[in-house]
């Protein structure tokens, strides 16, 4: 993979943002994990804005099928990210909070992120 975001990489709706700096792929667990703990972190007062969605499906056979036997069973849904893309916004709260949040959601995230302002 590879590539640069030019058209989803400015803070739209927030004032702090979590970046990504390397191209990959997420699963939606992974989308769902991260939503659920920005939400907990900064629950009463700030508002999210997620601008990732999962929706290229990743297929898989089993094993010890002949080749030519058809395509396979979906295993999962994935969102092909590039280098550049905005992940999460959030807006409503503290820049020490937002902070802190953003910091939580990178050791989680399998790929290197940073955090943006405006």
């Amino acid at each position: 993979m590879k590539g640069v975001s030019y058209r989803d990489n400015r803070i739209c709706f927030g004032r702090f943002a979590l970046q990504e700096l390397e191209p990959s792929w997420i699963t939606s667990g992974k989308i769902e994990c991260e939503q659920g703990m920005i939400t907990h972190y900064a629950h009463p007062d700030g508002k999210i804005w997620v601008h990732i969605f999962p929706n290229k499906p990743i297929t898989m056979r089993p094993a010890k099928k002949c080749m030519g036997s058809r395509k396979g069973s979906l295993k999962y849904w994935v969102f092909v990210i590039t280098t550049g893309r905005i992940l999460y916004e959030m807006g409503g709260v503290c820049e020490t909070v937002a902070r802190e949040d953003s910091k939580i959601d990178a050791y989680k995230m399998p790929i290197c992120t940073q955090f943006v302002t405006t």
